[in-house]
Formats: C-alpha cells, sequence, structure tokens
C-alpha cells in the first residue's frame, strides 16, 4: 500500500503549537503521557486475552521499554499491548482533541499558567511529544492482525501513513529530539523521570541503554495495593494524573479497603478542575474496573451513579469472575454492593468537607455542584443526603447557602420555599418577579442550571416546606409581614374600577396571545410581567426544551400588571375615560412584548413591534 499523507483536523497547527511553547511548563511530562498511553494499552489486552487468549501470541510478559540513543539523537517508548491499525492511527493520532478542538481553542486565555490544566481536559496528551521532538514515529501491529503500520509527523500540520512490515505487537513511539534536548538521551534522566511520574505503574518500565542489560526502573506495582502509609502525597498525586489523565491537582483522595462479605479497594480523586465533556450527553464514567489487580474495564457504567462521574481512580475487586462480561456486570449482585458502597464514601467525604470550615467545599460545589444536583433528581434512596450537601445562591446575599439555613431565616407568615430558575444569575437578579418578595425581605434561591428545572419538581417539599417558583402564579404574599417601616402603597394604587376596566380591554385586545390578565402582587417597580399559571411547565423549562427540539410549542402566559406603576394607572384612566382604540391596541402589545423581553424572549413580531413603539412614541412628542 502506498504512503498516504494527511492533514489533522480542525485547526491543529495552532493548538500544537500551544501545546510545545505554551502549556507545559515542565518538558519531562511529555514521557509520563507516553508511558501511561502504554500502560493503558497494555491493560486493554489483558483484558481481551481473557477471552481470546491468542492475542497474546507467546508474548504475555507485558512490559514498557524505554530506548534512547544518543548517537542518533532519539528516544523510543515501546509497549507490547493491544497496539493499533490503519483506521486507529489515522482516527486516535490525526484527530486532535477529538469533539473538543473548537471548545479548547475557544477557552484558552493566553495564560500557560492557566492553560496547562486544560490540555489534560481534551486528551491531547500524546501530542506533548512534540515538546522536545521535531518528529514523531510511531510503529504499531494491533494484537490479532498480521499487517503493522508506520505514522510519521513533524507536528506542523500534516503526517503519513504506510506499511510497517517489521511492526511488531503493540506500538513503538520514536522521538526525533529537538537541538537541546539530548538530556532525554540520558539514562539518569529517565530513571529519574520515571521514579518521579511513573512509579506507580503496574507494568514494568524496562529502560535498555546500548551494550548493557535491560534494567526495571519502576517499583511496577500497583499503587492501590500498598498501605496509605507507604504512599506519599506526591506519588498520589502523579497516580491520580495517570489515571485520570489530567493535570491539575486531585481535590480530595479516597482509598481504603473494604472487608468482609466483599472485598474490594478503592482509589478514587475527586478533582480540582471540570472536565470539559462532564456534561457530554454520554455521560461516560472514568474509574477502572480491576478484578485481582487485572485490568477489565474503564467504561463501567455500574460502577457509580451518572451524578458522580466526576471522580476519578481504580476500584480492584477480589469477588468478581476474572472473565466478566460486560452483560453480566449489568446485572452483578456484587457490582451492585460495590456501587453502594462507593457511593456511600463519595458523599460521606463531601459531607465532612463541607462540615469543615476549611475543606474548600464551595470550591467543590462551584466545579462540581450542577453535576452531584443531578443525583437529587436520578437517586430516590439518597435523595436527601445530596440535597443537604447543596449550595445555592439567593437574593440575601452573594455568598453559598444552604436549604437548612435558608429555613432558619424565613420570614413570618411565609409558608414556602420560593425559587426563581434561569441562565444567568445576574439577569435573574433583575427579575421583576423577584420585586414583591424583595420588598418584604422574602428570600429567594437564584437556580441557574438546567438540572434545576427537574430536580425542584422531584422535591415538593424540604422541611415541611413547600418549593415555589416566583414566576408561577398564586405567589400569595399578602401572609408575609411586612418589614417596620415599609410603604403602604395600595393608597398609591389606581381606582379599583378603572383597574378592572383595564384589565377587561387587555383581554380583549390581546386575545389569545395571553392566558389571562391580572393585578399583581409581586410588582412593586415594573409595570407589567409573565407568569405561569399553576400546574404549567415554566417559561424557562419551556424555553430550555425548545431549544432543544423537545417539548410543547410555546403557550399564551398570563400578564399580571401592577396597579401602582404611572403607565398602568394613566392607561387605566385613559381607557376609563376614552374607551378603546388604535393607541389601547399597540400600547397592550407593547406591554405584552416587553413582558417577554425581560424574559428573554423575542417580540413575537419583531417588525410590528418597532412599528408600535415609533408609533407611540410619535403621539407622546
Amino acid at each position: 500500500m502506498a504512503e498516504e499523507k494527511r492533514q489533522f483536523q480542525a485547526e491543529v497547527g495552532k493548538l500544537l503549537d500551544i501545546v510545545v511553547h505554551s502549556l507545559y511548563s515542565n518538558k519531562e511530562i511529555f514521557l509520563r503521557e507516553l508511558i501511561s498511553n502504554a500502560s493503558d494499552s497494555c491493560d486493554r489486552l489483558r483484558y481481551g486475552a481473557i477471552t481470546e487468549p491468542d492475542l497474546l501470541a507467546g508474548d504475555a510478559e507485558f512490559c514498557i521499554r524505554l530506548i534512547p540513543d544518543a548517537a542518533a539523537g532519539t528516544l523510543t517508548i515501546a509497549d507490547n499491548g493491544m497496539g493499533m491499525n490503519h483506521d486507529e492511527l489515522i482516527a486516535n493520532l490525526g484527530t486532535i482533541a477529538k469533539s473538543g478542538t473548537s471548545e479548547f481553542l475557544a477557552r484558552l486565555t493566553g495564560d500557560a499558567k492557566k492553560d496547562v490544566n486544560l490540555i489534560g481536559q481534551f486528551g491531547v496528551g500524546f501530542y506533548s511529544a512534540f515538546m522536545v521532538a521535531d518528529e514523531v514515529t510511531v510503529v504499531s501491529r494491533k494484537a490479532g492482525e498480521a499487517k503493522g503500520w508506520r505514522w510519521v509527523s513533524d507536528g506542523k500540520g500534516e503526517f503519513t501513513v504506510s506499511e510497517a512490515p517489521e511492526a511488531t505487537r503493540g506500538a513503538s513511539i520514536t522521538l526525533r529530539l529537538r537541538e537541546g534536548e539530548t538530556e532525554f538521551t540520558e539514562a539518569f534522566r529517565l530513571k529519574s523521570i520515571v521514579k518521579r511520574y511513573s512509579d506507580h505503574i503496574a507494568i514494568p518500565v524496562r529502560l535498555k541503554e546500548a551494550d548493557k542489560d535491560e534494567e526495571t526502573i519502576n517499583s511496577a506495582s500497583a499503587l492501590w495495593t500498598r498501605s496509605k502509609s507507604e504512599i506519599t502525597p506526591e506519588q498520589y498525586k502523579e497516580f491520580y494524573h495517570h489515571v485520570a489523565h489530567a493535570f491539575d491537582e486531585p481535590w480530595s483522595t479516597l482509598h481504603y479497603k473494604a472487608e468482609g462479605a466483599i472485598e474490594y479497594t478503592g482509589l478514587l480523586f475527586i478533582p480540582s478542575s471540570k472536565p470539559f465533556d462532564i456534561f457530554h450527553p454520554d455521560r461516560k464514567q472514568h474509574v477502572k474496573l480491576y478484578v485481582r489487580r487485572v485490568f477489565i474495564t474503564d467504561d463501567c457504567e455500574e460502577l457509580l451513579p451518572p451524578y458522580l462521574r466526576f471522580v476519578k481512580g481504580v476500584v480492584d475487586s477480589q469477588d468478581l469472575p476474572l472473565n466478566v462480561s460486560r452483560e453480566m456486570l449489568q446485572h452483578n449482585p456484587v457490582l451492585a454492593k460495590i456501587r453502594s458502597g462507593l457511593v456511600k464514601r463519595v458523599l460521606g467525604e463531601l459531607k465532612k468537607k463541607a462540615e469543615d470550615a476549611e475543606g474548600g467545599f464551595e470550591t467543590f460545589w462551584e466545579t462540581f455542584g450542577a453535576v452531584l444536583k443531578e443525583g437529587i433528581y436520578e437517586d430516590f434512596e439518597r435523595r436527601d443526603d445530596i440535597l443537604e450537601l447543596c449550595r445555592f445562591r439567593t437574593t440575601h446575599g452573594d455568598g453559598w447557602t444552604t436549604l437548612a439555613d435558608y429555613v432558619g431565616r424565613m420570614k413570618e407568615g411565609q409558608d414556602a420555599i420560593y425559587t426563581i430558575t434561569g441562565d444567568d444569575l445576574a439577569k435573574l437578579k433583575q427579575s421583576p418577579q423577584l420585586e414583591g418578595f424583595i420588598a418584604k425581605g422574602v428570600e429567594v434561591l437564584l437556580l441557574t442550571d438546567p438540572i434545576d428545572e427537574f430536580w425542584v419538581s422531584a422535591i415538593p417539599r424540604y422541611q415541611d416546606k413547600e418549593l415555589r417558583s416566583v414566576t408561577a402564579s398564586g405567589a400569595d404574599l399578602s401572609k408575609v409581614k411586612a418589614p417596620e417601616g415599609a410603604e403602604d402603597k395600595a393608597a398609591d394604587e389606581a381606582p379599583a374600577g378603572e383597574v378592572t376596566t383595564l384589565i377587561e380591554a387587555l383581554k380583549l385586545s390581546l386575545g389569545d396571545k395571553v392566558k389571562d390578565v391580572k393585578v399583581s402582587e409581586r410588582l412593586t417597580e415594573s409595570a407589567v410581567c409573565l407568569v405561569a399559571d399553576s400546574g404549567d411547565m415554566s417559561m424557562h423549562l419551556e424555553k430550555l426544551l425548545r431549544a432543544h427540539g423537545q417539548g410543547p410549542g410555546e403557550k399564551p402566559r398570563i400578564l399580571e400588571i401592577n396597579p401602582r406603576h404611572g403607565l398602568i394607572k394613566g392607561l387605566a384612566a385613559k381607557v376609563a375615560a376614552a374607551g378603546t382604540g388604535p393607541l389601547v391596541d399597540d400600547m397592550a402589545a407593547l406591554l405584552l412584548d416587553q413582558a417577554r423581553i425581560v424574559e428573554g424572549e423575542p417580540p413575537a413580531d419583531p417588525a410590528a413591534f418597532a412599528r408600535r413603539l415609533v408609533s407611540v412614541m410619535e403621539k407622546g412628542l
């Protein structure tokens, strides 16, 4: 087969330039990344060989070899793992940050210290090789296949793929080192790097120097099998980097051994930064399952529920069969008990951190709170535990609060926990629906995560207090005692008869564009607002569903008017004196469009809105 020349996907030249010159403050990290990839390849083959022993083909002793050549100026990292075929080389090495390149570029700040954490979130660790190499050659043959392939690139936008008859099982990555990077051919330097970053790798890493016997330069024992007293914080951190393919610091580390009816070891990490795909529809897990130190899978949905998908690490079971299949995992009672234990441990750790003033729980919440809240909706058994961990922004201040604290601050006469949902915190704080609540000192939860629309409906009550949206009709504030000295605005309202007449005129003019027109108790400063009728879907949820092509079409809402507002009083007097007409129709439509705009919706007919606005302004001059 002739050599193929292909281009990298999507602005890769810019991306590789960032990798080489900006993101990594420590170049030696490239070796950690390539050794971690080699280890994963060996793990995959070890698992595949359980059901297909022929894949090993007489070479069952897994190892990773480092072969420096100072004379040639090269360093080779070779493994005898699963390897890649022609299509996999192109898919895995020709597509950088698959499904995330544009988002990756959009999130770069230009600050190397900040941007360094991004690279691990986008699966581009292999390309760190170009920090020290001006050409990278990968020779690989996939286990069970006869043909080998060679992938070559200088990292400037193109790569070639050709047949490699000499390829052995696994992958051999040869770096032609840049000028000034010859330190990576020195045995002492390589040993120190491996000891620092890859000592925990459960597969032997061997150094092959010219004219010398191979030497194993790592401990080659699974870190999670060691006693906690034998493991340093630095070793935990480097294992986290390996297992999570991440570059941030772990926010929390859980290492424990469960003994009794079921035995397993868990070494779990909660990251300190959010992976880019945390809200991807696939919602993949990132905890590796081992059975008696043999890798089984890194995609076991049964190990942890989706709302804990930010957790990374390994679980090693003594009680599962080595040849456990994907189908068996889905219905295995042992795995179900392990899952229950893991969830209990993780939530227990979060509770401990939440109770510790110095535990940095708010930092965790800002990073992963939106994910954890999914558990309120999805996990009925642990709903109360998760709810106690939840933190919320409110109208009470700029900090975070708990539901328990909210209930402790409820006003005399207040019988519900009030909420409002939206996309943006700053815009929510300006919502006209909040005006009456703020005037009476009633605190409102400000909810800006998409999941908020769903969990609120799953938790109708908390401590016998109903959760009620301020954007729904029927929010009765009359029982809440107003703060002392608050101005009584009832005397400032338009006459009741004029308001009734105006309401009938607005109903007649707007027709089926609104569900009803009512006097508002919630408005103090704004003229009008839209609210959902009792039992109707909230306006924010309706907008979310429409954005995803789901749910019903837009429904008419209730238009509430403020009888204390100068515009409403003037309009009520005009209708009472002169009846309805074109001007009243224009103003009614403008009021409805204004209410829609405040809710983040466009006017129903932008051209008509502009025409009416000009017409009314002309008449006012």
